[in-house]
This record gives structure tokens, C-alpha cells and sequence, in this order.
């Protein structure tokens, strides 16, 4: 089985059929691209062209190059054009059928050695090779849409795979450019397996009426870094597909996070799944545009909840890195901010660490120095809340327990005058636990700001049952004027993206314990197939491993899903104080500094 791999065969022409061929002739391979359709080989066909004609105008690869790619592939109708090809990739749709008819029919006509690959993401490899006469030739090979761009590759062995036929593709994938990565034959492998758990949260989320399509995708945009929303991603997907993904998951988990929400059954049973159809979470200009156009969903312009009340002064409470940071976005937006301690000695030390903050910023040409000196003279340090008597908004960023802010907010509740917006920033405690600490409880909400506050974008704005509409209105007016993007949800545990990014971050810790991938391979699968801008296991040791399983217990005790019990693994390592980066070792070890 040790072949060149050097003539191939793709089996169905779709979009990442023909992505496939694309990146294997570029790469100098001989390519046969099947396709019962000739409209799809003819798309094949020009899609290639004009790809590569692309390709050449940016410089990528030079005009010879491309009609040598060209020449390297040819398209058939009938599978007999396998017959000389020593791999053949299979991306006919996810069907048990249709890609058993694909491999029974491609026994009789291929080589004993050739090995046949098929491209599935949702379902079982192990149950495709035991139909096929030589089951120790098949295998999975995942690659990730667009294909020419994407450089993951998911290489997956059952347990009838032989070795040899396993080194030879992923030689293959290196050799096309490619990041191979070894998994077992289980649905979703780790990207999918971990992505399509978050996207289904995602729908359940938005079916649920917690909060807008709009705000769920900016929440995780904007909160995560990441490429997409989920629901856009959805929709770019195939609602579809996501479910045939879902379903085969939770048929081996049984786990509740896996099954299906029932929003993207009725989605696809009207035929609304997402861009290909014109229309599935968002509505798009075209039958597989990718332009959103205004729908009856779409939040019109400028339709704020009322009017809001007048803030032209700002108390923060705290001293830690989320105080100064909120402080210096407030202050740099041109507010007058009181930064209170329980110290003058805290409060002096938080006020110079902004005032490093903008030194660094002018430094890099961000901003001038009379715009730094500014900023620090509309500061004001103090050791006591008494300081708060005159502010327009009061915002919390003390530490993440319930009875310490339940008695800043008793405090603030004597403290502050009528009518002024009382703010807590927590990522997971109860906003209504805290609001009910004071005698008025209409006039608290939250305002979840994300560290480090000065750079991150996005502010969960976060209403009680007891909120009063002009708070609420007043809290998105001030987001605005600092230049914050607010999202709307309600009050519970995890708001938006907590609620959505750490049961992923759990399940991923799952997969280690379960021996399934490395950390390595997990990084990598979630950064080079879905575009996150950090592994879940780096940005563990990053958040902290402690936060991260505080913040775990609160939505297992809240939402009461087995699911969502913290990983035995995650609570090991927090006994052993292995909290990552903060102490130089989490799942990673790190060098001290």
C-alpha cells in the first residue's frame, strides 16, 4: 500500500468535491472528478477555471502552472473511471446507502490496493468499511469547506484500517499543504464533534426567545473572536446538515446537548436551510447568495426601547483589571469617573496601572498625550463608596461572589442618589440576587464587559424581571457613547456566550479524558477548521482553570443537564492548583516568569 498516491479520484462534484480536486490537480496530482450529473461536471469544470484563473491575478501561481492544473483533471459519469486511481474520495451525500452503493460498486472495478476514502462528517466509518470487501483500505478523510482554503484535514481510522493506508494520506495531506490530524471513527470526529454541540445550544438558545438572532451571533463574534456567528454559520452549513450531524451524535452520546433542537427539524422541513435555499435563520438575495437582506425579524434602525435617563458622571467599584479597565473606557469616552477602593492606597495603584495603560497607547500612536492627560484628569481615585453620592451610573467589578456583591449593592443602595442606574458586571451570578440587595431593585441591571475591557467590543446587557425599561434604555444609550456593542439577553446563568462557549470548552476536556485526541490535535482541529482564534485547551489555561469550573457548576446547578457536569479532569486539576498560565501549569506547563 506504500503508492505515490499520484492519480485520483473524487466521487461527487459538489462544492467540496470540486474544492477537493481543485487543491489535489494544483498540487500536481492526476485527477478524475465523477459525477452522474453533467451539469455538476461542467460546474466542476468552471469552477476550476475560474478559480484558478483568480489564482493567477493575485499572484498565487503563475499562468503555466494553472493550465497544467487544468489539464491534470478530467471529469466522468460513471464510476469504471476509477479503475486506474490509486485513492479514491468519495463526497456523495450523507447517506448509509448511497455511499455503500458508491464503495460496493467501486470493489468490483479498483485495484486491491487503492484505497477508498470516504469524506463523511456525521457518520460511522467503521460501519462503511465492513461493506466493503477490503474494509483495511478504507478510511476517513474530512476536509473542511472552502477546501482550496482551509488547512485541516481530519484523517479517521476505524478499527479495521490498516496502518500503511493511514501513513499514505496523511503523507498526502502534508504534501497538499495541509494539517492532518489523526482521529478515531466516532460522529463529528473533534472539530465537527465539538462544533455542531455548540451551534445546536446555539438554535436552542435563539428558539427559546433568550435573544436575538442578531445578538447571539455578535455575542460570539465579538465575545470569542470568532470568524461567524453560529446561526450564520448554520445557515452557511446547511440547516440540513447540521441536523443529519446531530442526529448521528446524539444517537451514540444520547447526550441532550447533541439532540437535535427542534427548530432546525422545522427549519428544514419547510425547506429554509440557509443560504443554498435563500432563506434559513437570516433571509439572503439569492438561492446560495451569501448577502443578508432585511427581513420581519430584522431589528429596525435606531429602535431603542424609550428614553433613557441622563449619565454624564460614572462610579466603578473595584480595583482589580476589569475596574481599571472599564474605569479607562469611561473616562477615554469622555466621562467623569469616580474609581473607588476599599482603599485609597487600591484606588491610587488601579489609577496608575490606567495610567500605564494609556502610556502604552501613546506610545504605539493610539492616542495623543494631551489626550492621555485628559483621560487621567477626568479620574478621580477614592478609598470609599461615599464617593458614589453624585454619580449618574454605578457599575460593580468586584470579585465573582454572590455575598460580596449582595453587600457592595446594600452599600451602593445607601449610598448612591435616587435615579441613579446601578450596574454589577457579572459573567454568572444572578443579576436579580443582586438588584433584590437594594430598595431598588427596577433601577439595577448588568453590563457584562469582557477583559480586557479597553479593547474587547461587546457588553451583555443583561435585564431582571424587575428592570425598569429606561434603565435598560439608558445602559444600551451609554454602550453606544463608549463605543461598546450591547447585546440583549435575560437573566440567566452564562448570559450568551458563556452560556455557549464553556459547555464547548467542557466537551473538548471530555475528548482528552476519553482518550479520543490529544490536546495538540484538538487545538489545532478548532483553530485550522473552525477558525477559532485560540484551541479550547489554550484558552483554558488562559481564562484559568478555577474560573472556568466555577463557571461550569453554575450552569450544571442552573439548567440541570448531565451534560453540563464539569469533566472529572477539569476538577482534578483545579484540586492539584494546576489553575494554567497564573500558576505555569494547567493542561499545558508553562515557563515562569
Amino acid at each position: 500500500m506504500d503508492t505515490p498516491l499520484s492519480t485520483i479520484a473524487v466521487v461527487g462534484l459538489g462544492t467540496m468535491g470540486t474544492g477537493i480536486a481543485e487543491v489535489l490537480a494544483l498540487a500536481g496530482r492526476e485527477v478524475i472528478g465523477i459525477d452522474i450529473s453533467e451539469a455538476a461536471a461542467l460546474g466542476a469544470v468552471a469552477s476550476l477555471e475560474a478559480s484558478t484563473a483568480r489564482a493567477v491575478t493575485r499572484g498565487r501561481i503563475t499562468e503555466e502552472e494553472r493550465a497544467a492544473a487544468l489539464a491534470r483533471f478530467r471529469t466522468a459519469d460513471t464510476l469504471q473511471a476509477a479503475a486506474d486511481a490509486e485513492l479514491v474520495v468519495e463526497v456523495v451525500p450523507e447517506s448509509y446507502e448511497i455511499k455503500q452503493q458508491v464503495f460496493r460498486e467501486l470493489d468490483a472495478i479498483v485495484s486491491p490496493t487503492t484505497i477508498l476514502a470516504t469524506g463523511t462528517n456525521a457518520l460511522s466509518v467503521t460501519r462503511l468499511a465492513a461493506e466493503s470487501q477490503r474494509p483495511e483500505r478504507v478510511l476517513g478523510l474530512h476536509f473542511f469547506n472552502p477546501a482550496p482554503a482551509m488547512k485541516l484535514v481530519e484523517v479517521v481510522s476505524s478499527v479495521l484500517t490498516a496502518p500503511p493506508a493511514v501513513e499514505a494520506v496523511t503523507r498526502l495531506a502534508r504534501e497538499l499543504g495541509k494539517e492532518p490530524v489523526a482521529v478515531g471513527d466516532r460522529p463529528g470526529f473533534v472539530a465537527d464533534g465539538l462544533l455542531f454541540g455548540y451551534l445546536n445550544q446555539a438554535a436552542a438558545m435563539y428558539e427559546a426567545n433568550y435573544a436575538s438572532r442578531e445578538d447571539i451571533d455578535a455575542a460570539m463574534k465579538l465575545g470569542c473572536g470568532l470568524p461567524m456567528g453560529p446561526l450564520a454559520l448554520l445557515d452557511l452549513i446547511g440547516i440540513d446538515t447540521a441536523r443529519t450531524v446531530l442526529e448521528a451524535m446524539y444517537a451514540e452520546s444520547h447526550d441532550r446537548l447533541h439532540a437535535p433542537a427542534p427548530i432546525l427539524g422545522q427549519l428544514g422541513s419547510a425547506g429554509l436551510t440557509g443560504r443554498k435555499a435563500g432563506r434559513g435563520f437570516y433571509t439572503y438575495d439569492a438561492p446560495g447568495g451569501q448577502d443578508v437582506v432585511p427581513d420581519a425579524l430584522t431589528p429596525a434602525a435606531g429602535a431603542e426601547a424609550g428614553a433613557g435617563r441622563e449619565v454624564a458622571s460614572v462610579g466603578v467599584a473595584g480595583s482589580g483589571t476589569m475596574a481599571s479597565g472599564i474605569t479607562e473606557v469611561f473616562a477615554k469616552a469622555g466621562y467623569t469617573v469616580v474609581l473607588a477602593a476599599r482603599s485609597q492606597e487600591k484606588a491610587d495603584t488601579a489609577k496608575g496601572r490606567i495610567a500605564k495603560s494609556l502610556e502604552r497607547s501613546v506610545s504605539k500612536g493610539r492616542l495623543s498625550a494631551e489626550a492621555r492627560d485628559e483621560t487621567l484628569g477626568r479620574i478621580t481615585a477614592a478609598g470609599s463608596l461615599d464617593a458614589f453620592a453624585e454619580v449618574d451610573l454605578a457599575v460593580e467589578a468586584v470579585a465573582e461572589d454572590l455575598e460580596i456583591k449582595q453587600q457592595l449593592f446594600a452599600a451602593l443602595d445607601k449610598v448612591c442618589r435616587p435615579g441613579a442606574v446601578l450596574a454589577t458586571t457579572t459573567s454568572s451570578l444572578p443579576v436579580v440576587a443582586v438588584a433584590r440587595a437594594t430598595a431598588r431593585p427596577e433601577d439595577v441591571i448588568g453590563m457584562h464587559f469582557f477583559n480586557p475591557a479597553p479593547a474587547m467590543k461587546l457588553v451583555e446587557v443583561v435585564r431582571t424581571v424587575l428592570t425598569a425599561d429606561d434603565v435598560h434604555a439608558t445602559v444600551r444609550a451609554v454602550c453606544a457613547k463608549i463605543r461598546k456593542h450591547p447585546v440583549d439577553c435575560g437573566d440567566r446563568a452564562g448570559f450568551i456566550v458563556n452560556a455557549l462557549l464553556f459547555p464547548y470548552l467542557n466537551n473538548a476536556i471530555k475528548m482528552v479524558e476519553e482518550h479520543y485526541a490529544s490536546l495538540d490535535d484538538i487545538d489545532a482541529a478548532m483553530k485550522l477548521g473552525g477558525g477559532y482564534p485560540m484551541g479550547p485547551f489554550e484558552l483554558l489555561d488562559v481564562v484559568g482553570l478555577d474560573v472556568s469550573l466555577a463557571i461550569e457548576k453554575v450552569l450544571h446547578r442552573e439548567f440541570r443537564d448531565p451534560g453540563l457536569a464539569p469533566a472529572p479532569l477539569l476538577e482534578h486539576l483545579v484540586a492539584a492548583g494546576c489553575l494554567g498560565r497564573k500558576t505555569g501549569r494547567g493542561f499545558r506547563e508553562y515557563a515562569r516568569r
